[in-house]
């Protein structure tokens, strides 16, 4: 069984400098050690809100270094230098808006401001790739949301079978896609 490899993109200029802690990256990494059963490993890396960084950054976790996922934190607001939408539609063939409208829909029920959130999610060969909100608690909304597709989605893909614990997140495969390949 191969194990399966998730980037974990923080996109953040003072965190990239070493001004701030990082959150975000942290916060996904441990949702995924706590949810995931299957064999994983993370692929980490913190980088400045610049389009051709956050773009090439995306590739390179996707065509080099395999991530079946890449899950990205920050720069989905409306500020000026808030452009991770902007570089997960550059580089994806297919985009995935239903995560973009999930997500903002669970965390609507936490903070009247979700709805300035771009979150998005697209495909690159055989990673999808999701925006996910930089605030720790909002990666928690977003991920137990969204997650109980992300299985199946990276199956119809071509990419590894992840298991998780039904006990944190239940995942949802039709019934002929049930079992291991």
């Amino acid at each position: 069984m191969s194990i399966a490899r998730i980037g974990i993109l923080t996109i953040s200029d003072r965190a990239s400098r070493g001004e701030y802690e990082d959150k975000g990256g942290p916060a996904i990494h441990a949702w995924f050690k706590r949810v995931l059963t299957s064999q994983w490993e993370a692929v980490a890396k913190v980088i400045p809100d610049e389009q051709p960084l956050v773009e090439a950054a995306i590739c390179e976790l996707s065509d080099v270094q395999g991530c079946c996922l890449i899950v990205t934190t920050g720069g989905t607001g409306p500020a000026l230098r808030d452009v991770t939408p902007e570089a997960t539609e550059t580089v994806c063939s297919k985009m995935m808006p239903g995560f973009g409208e999930l997500m903002r829909a669970a965390s609507l029920k936490f903070v009247p401001t979700a709805i300035l959130s771009r979150q998005t999610a697209g495909i690159r060969g055989k990673s999808l790739i999701v925006n996910l909100p930089g605030k720790p608690s909002a990666i928690d909304d977003c991920l137990n949301a969204v997650f109980p597709a992300v299985p199946y989605c990276i199956d119809l893909i071509g990419g590894p079978y992840l298991e998780t614990d039904p006990d944190q997140c239940k995942v949802f495969r039709p019934a002929h896609a049930q079992s291991k390949p």
